[in-house]
């Protein structure tokens, strides 16, 4: 099954608050974007973002030039309609971010939530890399947050890649200066805890 048939299956098949990542607001993301914006016409765009409510709250929040990419063409589509007339302000973008078309230096503030870690090929974060390179503004700000050292092995039926912040950020080179990072204990619906490792950088 291809990377995009699998996620649609996923979010046809799942309700958005019953997979693992669910959360109702992406509080540590809201407040490291939040720190990292000069202005509400920070340009954002948010990687993977599924079904996830940071669009809304960003939104909330007065920023208005906001993206959205995600594989999944049910997840885009399920985020529109629910956001309604609000959509129509947002950049929609379904791809495969190792190969999507991004417009250079367009962005101050990338942020992904739990797509790097599904890169279990070395040619895929490469291929990440060089994305953001090509799409960040000098001086923007990186946030990734991947599963930690002791976060889960496999998330949706995939291998995942666990980090230290070490690790993480030796992926990026030498481009990318590391700010801080933070570990989040992230509750499931289901009760357990998976280990977030949230890394944020600066373009140099």
């Amino acid at each position: 099954m291809s990377k995009p048939a699998h996620w649609d299956k996923v979010y046809a098949e799942k309700a958005p608050d019953a997979v693992s990542w669910y959360a109702p607001h992406l509080d540590q993301s809201l407040k490291l974007i939040e720190d990292a914006a000069d202005s509400p016409d920070a340009t954002i765009i948010d990687v993977g973002g599924g079904e996830s409510t940071l669009i809304d709250d960003l939104i909330a929040r007065g920023y208005r030039d906001i993206s959205m990419l995600d594989i999944s063409q049910k997840a885009v589509d399920a985020c529109r309609d629910r956001l309604g007339a609000a959509a129509k302000n947002i950049t929609w973008l379904v791809a495969d971010i190792t190969q999507a078309a991004l417009d250079t230096q367009r962005y101050d503030i990338w942020h992904d939530r739990a797509v790097f870690h599904f890169l279990t090929e070395a040619w895929q974060r490469e291929a990440y890399v060089r994305q953001v390179i090509r799409a960040m503004k000098p001086g923007g700000t990186v946030i990734v947050a991947t599963f930690g050292p002791e976060g889960p092995l496999s998330c949706s039926g995939l291998e995942t890649v666990r980090y230290d912040s070490e690790g993480l950020h030796g992926e990026f080179g030498e481009r990318f200066r590391l700010v801080g990072s933070t570990i989040e204990l992230h509750e499931t619906p289901f009760g357990t805890k998976q280990q977030f490792l949230y890394c944020y950088c600066r373009v140099e």
